[in-house]
Parts: structure tokens; sequence; C-alpha cells
């Protein structure tokens, strides 16, 4: 089993459900008392959101670099960045390391490339909703058709994530004005939604809607799996 590292705590509630994904996938695989070999870098959120807000992406990358380098010198043999938005930097995180990373838009495009969808989506922070280095990617790379929310949307979306649901906050009120988005986007024709921030799923599962989700955490995570157990 290879080592995977784990840039996390962007927000440390999500990086929870990849720690748990992950090692839920290997014992599924491996039975017994397996479990993953896993190491976990996890970054203060505040002074980073700050940099998000700031624009300085240059700080943010170099915030994460030194800790992909420490998780590197332990012993990772792959890296994940546990969180959509700093996704923005992975190509100069990417570069700094001498080990392979897992792009969470990688993992999502192929899974959706195996469902042949073509429409989908996208719902995470207002930078990933907005911002070209995630919608690009799966345009570019996978050949889909993304729809974001319209402006007021993106900012009820993007404000429960920051407001809510990094903090642990699940409100049903919340829930409500998600699926009103989902379903509206759904109407302009997604097949899939893709819940691009890895919060959105601890607020809607499958069971809350009969929209098709594709949490990007479960798929990060079992993308994972298969390169930590790839022989």
């Amino acid at each position: 089993m290879k080592t995977i590292g784990l840039l996390g705590g962007m927000s440390w509630q999500s990086t929870l459900s990849y720690y748990r994904a992950i090692n839920e996938g290997v014992q599924a695989r491996l039975g017994g008392l397996h479990s993953a070999e896993i190491l976990l870098a996890s970054v203060d959120f505040a002074p980073l959101e700050a940099m998000q807000q700031a624009g300085d992406w240059d700080a943010a990358a170099d915030l994460l670099i030194s800790a992909a380098a420490r998780l590197q010198t332990a012993g990772a043999e792959g890296m994940l960045i546990c969180t959509n938005t700093m996704h923005k930097v992975a190509p100069q995180i990417e570069a700094a390391l001498d080990i392979p990373l897992l792009h969470i838009a990688d993992a999502t495009g192929q899974v959706l490339l195996q469902k042949n969808a073509q429409t989908v989506a996208l719902l995470g922070t207002a930078f990933t909703m907005e911002q070209s280095f995630y919608k690009d990617r799966l345009v570019d790379k996978f050949g889909l058709r993304v729809l974001i929310p319209d402006q007021a949307q993106r900012q009820v979306v993007h404000d429960i994530i920051y407001k809510e649901l990094c903090v642990g906050t699940i409100r049903d009120q919340s829930r409500a004005e998600y699926l009103e988005v989902i379903d509206d986007l759904v109407a302009r024709g997604a097949e899939y939604i893709v819940l691009g921030c890895t919060e959105i799923g601890l607020l809607v599962e499958p069971h809350h809607t009969v929209a098709r989700l594709i949490d990007t955490t479960v798929v990060h995570a079992d993308n994972a799996v298969e390169f930590m157990l790839q022989a």
C-alpha cells in the first residue's frame, strides 16, 4: 500500500470526511483490520481564507507548498489537496513536488465520463464557480458543458459554505436553499450536479433530492484509494 499525503484543514470539517472515506475504502478492499497509510498536514484555515479574500493566491500557494513539502519529506508517495477551491494553486504545488498530485477535477471528470455525462452543473465557492481553474479543466480535458447558478444564487451557495458548513453548522433552511438552486440547474439541463466544495456533501446528500449528485469528496477519496492500492 502506498502512503497518501493529505493537505487538509480547509476546512477541517471536510478533512474528517476524507479521512473516513479513504479508510473505509481501504478496509472495503483489503478487509479485516486494514486501514489507510495516511500522512496529514492540517493547516490553519483562517489566515488562508484571508489570503483568498484578498486575492493573494501566491501567498496561499506558498503556505500549501510548505505543508506539501513536509508531507513529501515524511514519506508521502502521492498527494491530495482536500478542498476544491485551493486547486486554483494546484499547478504551483504540483511543480514543487516529486510525487503525483491527484487532482480533484480530474477524478470528477473521469467519473462523469464513465456516466456518459454531457452537461453538468457546478456548485462551490464563488472562486470555484466563477473562475476558470476548475470549470475549464472539466470543459477542456473532459469535453463537458458546465453550468453555474446565477449571481444571486452563487452568493447564497458561497455564504453558506463559509459562514455555516466550514464551522460545522448544518441548517434545514440552508439545505432548502441549496435544493432550490439544484432544481433550477436541473431545469436548465444539468444531468449531474457536481458538489464542487468538499463541505457541501455534509449538507446535501443523495436522499435529499432526485437530482444526480457527484460528491467530489467521495470521488477524490476513491481516487486516492485506487492510487494507494495499485500494484
